[in-house]
């Protein structure tokens, strides 16, 4: 059935150019992971992140797809984007300039993304300054300086090279979004987190052929993430539909109306993007930090921010929760599928009309969204304890099966979508995949 589903999506052309663009734009996305940034000692770098393995830049390299470790014109990867995203949408509730561009439109949409636009070149040109302080204080095996020539040449390079990287990363994801699959935004992440599994896999295979690990203790770590990867394509797909009536009228002749239908609310409407927003911004303190390297008090904040501490997981999970409150507020408004539903005649039974509609929708949303954010924060933090207790690396953590999960169904989802518009078999039939009803 899979394969027929696959023979589907090619039969289609404009699916077909539209996957076949979007995986043109991936490789080319993993091609810039391996240039080089000029002035770097590549092999130097690549031994000291090999004792520094485990770390916070441990962390940013697997979202970047391991560009950060090589220093590659990709190093800052989408993060400067997400960050200015971050700060674009959490200036529209507040500042009445932005709150007149969201009700603009496609037009003022424009210029809010103008303006993320901006935000990312300022925002990446700081993490592109901070990054070249950092490798200029770094050394190698035998303190073999990682950058021979430091010096304002040096960081203007390094400014340069990675602000235009994380320029092109920009307009990548967005050619994506536009001509491709998916999100492009997400889907750059995606592929930068999934590069790292094979070497995974291969390298467990190693511990276990070596002796220094055991069968037990390989059941014991997959089994877990099995039941994460069902649990979340669960959660994903739950939804709560609210019953709509419609009442009968007289067109003429002709009974009209009748109909009965429902909203779909779902459990996790926000999708990836509070799980991408909320890992962004426990990035700030380690960048910041960079600028201070000699302040004490600045760098006692960032070690709060390791991954390995309470502090870190406590506070990935609140941001998290509010992320998907946030998002879900943005992109759901109860009081325009109010407003719709009483032009068009329709009514939730037992439900007033209008502001009563409203209310009741965002009760119900804020209800179902809680327990679906909590269940995303837990997955995020809790794989966490599984990995200092065991040792095992890093791209196991739950943030990054949280996003490749959720992009995963997301880009399946879009293909779905194209599949059923022209009469094909999708993937997601009757029996596999679907919204679980509650």
């Amino acid at each position: 059935m899979i394969g027929g589903s696959l023979r589907n999506v090619f039969a289609i052309k404009e699916l077909r150019e539209r996957v076949f663009f979007t995986l043109g734009i991936l490789i080319v996305y993993r091609i810039g992971g391996h240039i080089p940034t000029p002035g770097i000692d590549g092999a130097a770098l690549t031994a000291y992140f090999e004792q520094a393995r485990g770390t916070l830049f441990g962390m940013f390299d697997m979202f970047v797809g391991g560009a950060f470790t090589k220093a590659t014109v990709f190093a800052l990867g989408i993060m400067p984007y997400i960050s200015s995203s971050i700060i674009m949408q959490l200036l529209g509730p507040v500042v009445p300039y932005f709150q007149r561009l969201q009700k603009e439109g496609e037009e003022g949409r424009r210029k809010i993304t103008q303006y993320t636009r901006y935000g990312t070149v300022l925002l990446a040109s700081l993490q592109a300054y901070g990054t070249s302080i950092y490798l200029e204080s770094l050394t190698g095996l035998g303190n073999v300086a990682i950058v021979p020539h430091p010096g304002w040449g040096f960081r203007f390079v390094v400014i340069l090279t990675l602000t235009c990287g994380t320029i092109f990363v920009m307009w990548l994801g967005e050619k994506i979004t536009e001509r491709g699959i998916g999100n492009g935004i997400s889907l750059i992440i995606y592929v930068g987190i999934i590069s790292a599994f094979p070497d995974a896999v291969l390298q467990e295979i190693q511990l276990l052929l070596s002796g220094q690990s055991n069968l037990f203790t390989q059941v014991f770590l997959i089994a877990p993430m099995v039941g994460i990867v069902m649990a979340i394509v669960m959660v994903t797909r739950a939804q709560r539909k609210i019953p709509v009536q419609y009442p009968k009228r007289i067109v003429g002749r002709r009974m009209m109306g009748g109909a009965q239908t429902n909203i779909p609310l779902s459990v996790n409407t926000a999708g990836v993007i509070p799980i991408i927003f909320a890992q962004s911004v426990m990035f700030f303190p380690a960048t910041i930090a960079q600028f201070f390297p000699n302040v004490d008090w600045v760098q006692t904040i960032a070690s709060m921010f390791n991954y390995t501490s309470w502090t870190y997981s406590l506070i990935l999970g609140i941001i998290i929760v509010f992320f998907a409150f946030f998002y879900t507020a943005i992109v759901f408004n109860p009081t325009d599928i109010a407003d719709n539903l009483k032009k068009n005649g329709g009514f939730i039974p037992g439900v007033r009309p209008g502001k009563r509609t409203s209310e009741y929708i965002d009760r119900v949303l804020t209800r179902i969204t809680l327990p679906g954010a909590i269940f995303f924060a837990l997955i995020a933090v809790v794989p966490y304890w599984l990995i200092n207790q065991f040792g095992v690396q890093y791209y196991f953590g739950g943030t990054s099966i949280l996003i490749v999960v959720g992009v995963a169904l997301d880009t399946l989802q879009q293909i779905e979508a194209h599949l059923l518009m022209r009469h094909y078999d999708g993937f997601m039939k009757r029996g596999r995949i679907r919204g679980r009803s509650y």
